[in-house]
């Protein structure tokens, strides 16, 4: 009995084996977090010694269908005018909208500034440009005594894109 058994075994083993899947090794599958874009980007506190460090200045705004990200040229020394790096990313939505009319820079100290020029491209799926405002507002420094420098950008594929920094 006891052969016949083995041989029982064996075969069940054989035919499991044959009618299972083969499961051959499979790469390791790694999993992304998807983050709810926010209306307001990250706000840390930049020191003064990193004003020339742009990657710690740009911030990112990835409502809808279009990433925006802005990084601020010349903090530190304005000249005629606030400059501000700009770029957006999409694949599915125009943007041959004009920033100049879409863009407000404000102060925590109660300074409104509109773009006046935006040397970008008019249109496409990628494009990047330098988005300038005047350095001073009715003869006042726009910097001058600021904390908190906003930049909005409206109906880029969402409402609103607020950008936020602090200054030293």
């Amino acid at each position: 009995m006891k052969p016949v058994l083995l041989s029982l075994a064996a075969g069940l083993a054989l035919l499991l084996s044959a009618c299972s899947p083969t499961t051959q090794k499979q790469p390791p599958v790694i999993l992304a977090t998807l983050t709810q874009p926010s209306i307001v980007p990250s706000t840390e506190t930049s020191p003064a010694s990193t004003l020339s460090t742009s990657e710690s200045l740009t911030r990112t705004d990835q409502q809808g269908a279009v990433v925006v990200a802005v990084t601020p040229l010349n903090f530190d020394q304005p000249g005629e005018t606030l400059d501000f790096q700009v770029s957006l990313e999409t694949h599915s939505v125009d943007l041959g909208m004009d920033l100049v009319t879409l863009s407000t820079l404000v102060t925590d100290t109660g300074l409104v500034d509109q773009a006046i020029l935006w040397d970008g491209e008019n249109g496409g799926h990628h494009v990047s440009g330098t988005l300038s405002f005047p350095a001073s507002v009715e003869g006042k420094p726009v910097l001058e005594g600021a904390t908190k420098l906003i930049l909005t950008i409206k109906d880029v594929d969402a409402p609103e894109r607020v950008f936020i920094w602090d200054l030293p």
